[in-house]
């Protein structure tokens, strides 16, 4: 026998002086099979043109449908509403700017992000149309590739209490994005150059460990291993600014 769901939703329109954020109540008779994004949609489609949400891929690729859902960021593409309970109370993931309802802005803050810890191989040397492409080895190719499968979702983010109270915070998908560069052998920095990144309050050390990131993550990246890489590489390769040498003392007396 089918249910039928409430859903509670976040209206606010930030562009709309007298919009007022609050929660809007729908109801659904449930379908066999029904995601998230056939729940909205039908709402959209029979109930409330107006209401703003992001969906494109529905294949949990396009990292656009991260909503919070009953408190817990994760995609509305892959979320069954036969998992869930009969009231399902819907939230923008907080932590982005936020462009109506459910639609919040994800790649203002990861072009930032990218930005800030320069996310691209850099080589010193002047680019070589004619050189032959660099090898690598088939291990670590793969290690630097479970990086990439980050969908830039943005539910890391939002499920990171530093990030959510700490804007400088490079958040997990940064720290995430810091250890794929530091593992490329083609990128050309040096200790110093990413002491400047990672090493501080708002790099990995920012990381209190409640490790929320690690279990929200729809794509299951080892953001474990990540912090416990970068921390170690910040132990054992010099990240830790080293000591000035300090002038003798002279001993009076003596020349």
């Amino acid at each position: 026998m089918s249910r039928t769901l409430t859903f509670e939703i976040f209206r606010w329109d930030p562009a709309d002086p007298s919009s007022e954020p609050h929660l809007e109540q729908f109801e659904l008779d449930e379908t066999p099979y029904m995601t998230l994004f056939l729940a909205l949609n039908r709402i959209r489609e029979e109930q409330d043109p107006s209401l703003q949400f992001d969906f494109a891929c529905r294949s949990a690729v396009c990292g656009s449908c991260g909503m919070m859902v009953n408190g817990r960021p994760v995609l509305g593409c892959r979320t069954l509403t036969q998992d869930l309970p009969d009231t399902i109370r819907l939230h923008p993931l907080p932590g982005f700017q936020l462009i109506g309802d459910l639609s919040v802005d994800t790649g203002k803050w990861f072009r930032g992000m990218a930005e800030r810890v320069e996310a691209w191989v850099h080589e010193r040397a002047p680019f070589d149309p004619e050189a032959p492409e660099a090898r690598m080895d088939d291990d670590l190719a793969q290690a630097i590739y479970e990086g990439e499968r980050c969908i830039e979702c943005g539910c890391c983010v939002a499920g990171c209490g530093v990030a959510n109270v700490n804007p400088k915070f490079v958040g997990p998908a940064g720290l995430n994005r810091i250890k794929r560069f530091m593992m490329d052998p083609r990128d050309e920095r040096g200790d110093e150059d990413w002491f400047e990144v990672v090493s501080d309050e708002h790099g990995v050390f920012g990381c209190v460990g409640l490790m929320a990131c690690h279990d929200v993550c729809p794509k299951d990246l080892p953001l474990l291993e990540v912090y416990a890489y970068l921390r170690r590489k910040a132990l054992s390769s010099g990240f830790a600014p080293k000591p000035r040498p300090q002038p003798l003392l002279q001993i009076e007396g003596t020349t």
